[in-house]
């Protein structure tokens, strides 16, 4: 396992502790499909919330929920929509959500941002 990818996963499990902190369930860790992954899939009550960790050392190529694009947003949606159909749970309230992480000083600091805004022609 390459550096960049150990360092994502230490990011992966500080946000799952902070969600579950949060009264969040995970329930997916690193779910792939051909076409892209989620990195966290997690239960807010009836909720189901599709979760982008963006973790970053330094500032040099901006804030990490700088990098949550309108292409890996489309990414993350057909994710969600083939997740939710295999587990037969389309009936249900869903969301994304991102969470910002920086390790410029300790402890980490921790940006959730809830329910990110969709735009219209994604859909």
């Amino acid at each position: 396992m390459d550096d960049r990818r150990r360092f994502g996963n230490a990011g992966e499990q500080l946000a799952a502790e902070f969600l579950q902190s949060q009264g969040l369930r995970v329930i997916e860790r690193q779910y792939k499909k051909t076409f892209g992954e989620i990195d966290l899939i997690c239960q807010d009550g009836d909720e189901v919330v599709f979760v982008e960790v963006k973790s970053r050392s330094t500032f040099a190529f901006g804030y990490p929920e700088d990098s949550v694009t309108p292409q890996k947003i489309r990414h993350i949606l057909r994710v969600a929509q083939g997740y939710l159909l295999e587990t037969k749970q389309a009936h249900l309230p869903w969301r994304i959500d991102v969470l910002a992480i920086e390790f410029q000083e300790a402890p980490p600091k921790i940006t959730h941002i809830k329910n990110i805004d969709i735009p219209e022609r994604f859909w």
